[in-house]
C-alpha cells in the first residue's frame, strides 16, 4: 500500500469575490475527484480572493499505480485556464514507512500520540513546522 500526496497552490484569475474563487477551487476539487478518485481539499488561504492551496491524497496498492495518477493530477493542473499553479509538492508513503511508525506509536489519545500524528501530516505534505512540536 502506497499513499500518494500532493498540496499545491493555485492563483486564480479574475476573481473579484471568495465566491468567484470558491467556484473554481470547488469545480476543480469535484473534476479531480471524479476523474481521478482522489480526495481534494482547499487547506490554506481560505479568506484569500487570489490564491487557493489545495491539498490531495490517494491509495494505491503500488508505487508505480500511485505516481501514475499524481502524474495525472499534475498534467491537468497544469494545463488549468482559469487558475495559474503557483507550486506543487509531491510524496509518496509506503507501507513499511508506516509500519515503522506504528511500531513506535504512543497510546492513542496521549499528547506523543497527537505530535507524532502531526508529525506524520508533515511529513506527507513536506512540512518541518509540525516536526517542531507545533501540531
Amino acid at each position: 500500500m502506497v499513499i500518494g500526496t500532493l498540496q499545491f497552490e493555485l492563483r486564480v484569475h479574475d476573481a473579484e469575490s471568495l465566491k468567484d474563487k470558491r467556484r473554481v477551487v470547488s469545480s476543480l476539487k469535484d473534476r479531480l475527484h471524479r476523474e481521478h478518485m482522489v480526495s481534494c481539499a482547499e487547506v490554506a488561504k481560505q479568506d484569500s480572493m487570489a490564491s487557493a492551496v489545495l491539498g490531495l491524497a490517494l491509495v494505491a496498492p503500488s508505487g508505480k499505480r500511485a505516481a501514475d495518477v499524481l502524474d495525472k493530477v499534475c498534467a491537468k493542473l497544469y494545463s488549468l485556464t482559469d487558475a495559474e499553479l503557483v507550486s506543487i509538492d509531491r510524496a509518496l508513503i509506503h507501507r513499511d514507512e508506516l509500519d515503522a511508525v506504528r511500531a513506535e506509536a504512543p497510546e492513542a489519545g496521549s499528547e506523543d500520540a497527537e505530535l507524532l500524528a502531526a508529525e506524520m501530516l508533515a511529513r506527507a505534505v513536506g512540512d518541518d513546522t509540525a516536526q517542531e512540536g507545533t501540531p
